[in-house]
């Protein structure tokens, strides 16, 4: 394997990494080369991405509020025995 060193990266860059790193649960040099491989397309991206958008609404609804949606999507789990011949 070939060793290299990265020269210039300057205080914002190297803390932004470490951060990254350190989110990721992964060493600076497993970042590094995860993010250079995906660079060179060598390997493809992985969805890193985690989204929260809809957080707020985890854990807030009632009983009520269960049983009226399950009331309304009923119907959406009958199965349409014409579909699958």
């Amino acid at each position: 394997m070939t060793t290299m060193t990265l020269r210039g990266i300057d205080e914002t860059l190297a803390q932004a990494l470490k951060e990254l790193a350190r989110n990721q649960g992964v060493s600076l040099n497993t970042l590094a080369l995860r993010l250079i491989r995906e660079a060179t397309g060598v390997d493809k991206r992985k969805r890193t991405l985690v989204h929260h958008d809809l957080d707020a609404l985890a854990g807030t609804w009632s009983e009520g509020d269960e049983l009226s949606f399950l009331a309304a999507t009923r119907s959406l789990e009958a199965i349409d025995e014409d579909l699958w011949k």
